[in-house]
C-alpha cells in the first residue's frame, strides 16, 4: 500500500459570519471553526472539494 499519505495544510484566514449556512458547515467538517486554526488533512478528492467550496475563506499551505 501508500506507505506516505500526501497531505495538505489548510488554514482559516476568514469569518463566516454572513456567509450561507453550507460554507459553515464546510469549515466545520475540515476541522476549522476559528480563524487562525490550522489543520493538517489528507489530500483526498473529497477534502480538495470542501476545499474549494470555502477558498476564499481558507489559505493552504505546505502541499506534502
Amino acid at each position: 500500500m501508500n506507505a506516505e499519505r500526501k497531505t495538505v495544510t489548510v488554514t482559516q484566514i476568514a469569518s463566516p459570519i454572513g456567509r450561507p449556512k453550507d460554507q459553515r458547515a464546510t469549515l466545520i467538517g475540515l476541522g476549522l471553526n476559528k480563524i487562525d486554526r490550522t489543520r493538517e488533512l489528507e489530500d483526498t478528492p473529497a477534502v480538495r472539494g470542501m476545499i474549494g467550496k470555502v477558498s476564499h475563506l481558507v489559505r493552504v499551505e505546505g502541499e506534502s
